[in-house]
């Protein structure tokens, strides 16, 4: 809480950008993609300049130049979004909870994205959101998604299990999936502290459809989260049997 009141302090003279980002949001006739996801991305900066968040990225090489993907990636905190989108440039799209999309800056930066906002436990919202993200894939779309569906304090680097249905719209637009491994980006805002924190963003090699084509859902969550397993295992110190949490029916995600 302290990071987020003194990142709001320091940028007092940046306010105007909230008005800017309703009007801007609510006539997307009037900007192009790339425009908006501009103005996201400034953002964004302004926030982890301020708030002495430092990302390192590493595989940016691995990104597609072309055709259509999802950002598939382990989640955190609240800033792993932002950490996506600084090292993506090609505008992209994000899918995220509905109750917390409604938050302030939250919401102005989902209308500018033209995000998905999904509601937990109504099946039916979620198979329109699949059918349609399917159809935007299609078109060249870009999204980032968080098959794990939330996390908790405690989390950290390890995992909670993947959940199949954020893959159905893979299967039916043909896409590519690509990997991203998010590493100490829950310090962003997990501590009472202004000290400067260090994450990292790892964009792994693509998943072409072509290896997950006929594969269930299931397997695919599996083959993804098993490539960003390996790497957080590459890059930290946590042990194999250590990795995976899983939970109970009763544990509530943030």
């Amino acid at each position: 809480m302290l990071r987020i009141l003194y990142t709001i302090l320091r940028n007092v003279f940046h306010l105007y950008m909230i008005p800017l980002m309703r009007y801007v949001g609510k006539h997307p006739e009037k900007y192009t993609e790339e425009k908006r996801y501009r103005l996201v991305r400034r953002l964004s900066r302004l926030v982890t300049r301020a708030g002495h968040i430092h990302t390192r990225y590493y595989g940016l090489e691995n990104i597609p130049k072309g055709g259509n993907y999802i950002l598939c990636a382990n989640h955190q905190g609240k800033f792993d979004a932002l950490a996506i989108v600084n090292g993506h440039e090609r505008p992209c799209s994000l899918v995220m909870d509905y109750e917390r999309s409604q938050m302030y800056v939250v919401n102005e930066i989902m209308t500018l994205l033209q995000g998905k906002r999904l509601k937990r436990n109504d099946v039916r919202q979620a198979m329109t959101i699949i059918m349609e993200m399917a159809e935007e894939l299609k078109s060249g779309k870009k999204f980032i998604i968080f098959p794990e569906g939330g996390y908790r304090l405690e989390k950290e680097n390890h995992l909670y299990p993947f959940k199949p249905g954020c893959f159905k719209s893979v299967q039916k637009a043909h896409s590519q999936i690509v990997p991203v491994v998010i590493i100490d980006s829950y310090k962003a805002y997990k501590y009472n502290s202004l000290r400067r924190v260090y994450n990292e963003v790892y964009f792994l090699k693509p998943i072409s459809y072509n290896e997950i084509s006929g594969l269930k859902t299931q397997d695919i969550a599996q083959l993804v989260q098993a490539r960003i397993g390996e790497k957080i295992l590459e890059v930290t110190d946590i042990k194999e049997d250590e990795l995976f949490i899983r939970l109970d029916s009763n544990t509530v995600l943030i």
